[in-house]
């Protein structure tokens, strides 16, 4: 059976020590490091932690096996596109391009607890409104809970 590609952003990893996250997001991890889900970061989560996140979150990153991809030309395009149709303003940039890169890398599912411009219906409906536009699959964004 094929492993579950799961594109995680920098909220689940700080998610596995908030009380209010941590059960799911340690059984995501769990399912991780038993290889029944592969991991897939980018440089842009690495480098959102190595901005200030705590060294805790910084290093539970480091107790899973993962795959990191570079930004590409491809994905700072798409971005600009859902930047254009105003999906967020330009302060959450940065969530935008974590849609454009687990739309590129065309994975599984995208996780995050970020319920204000990643997990939220409205704005799910728009990112793949202009996915489909551009020519690519739909992207399933879900919380940790949701995909355990």
């Amino acid at each position: 059976m094929r492993q579950l590609r799961v594109y995680i952003e920098n909220s689940v990893i700080g998610g596995y020590f908030d009380t209010v996250f941590e059960e799911a997001a340690q059984k995501l991890f769990e399912k991780f490091r038993k290889g029944e889900y592969h991991a897939i970061i980018s440089t842009h989560t690495y480098g959102e932690l190595n901005n200030g996140a705590p060294e805790n979150v910084k290093s539970n990153l480091e107790t899973i096996s993962y795959e990191k991809f570079d930004i590409t030309e491809e994905m700072t395009h798409l971005t600009q596109k859902y930047m254009d149709e105003k999906i967020v303003n330009e302060q959450y940039r940065s969530d935008a391009l974590h849609i454009a890169i687990a739309t590129v890398l065309n994975v599984d599912v995208l996780v995050s607890w970020n319920f204000k411009h990643i997990v939220n219906l409205n704005k799910i409906k728009l990112f793949n409104s202009v996915n489909l536009k551009e020519g690519y699959n739909l992207l399933e964004i879900r919380t940790p809970g949701e995909v355990i």
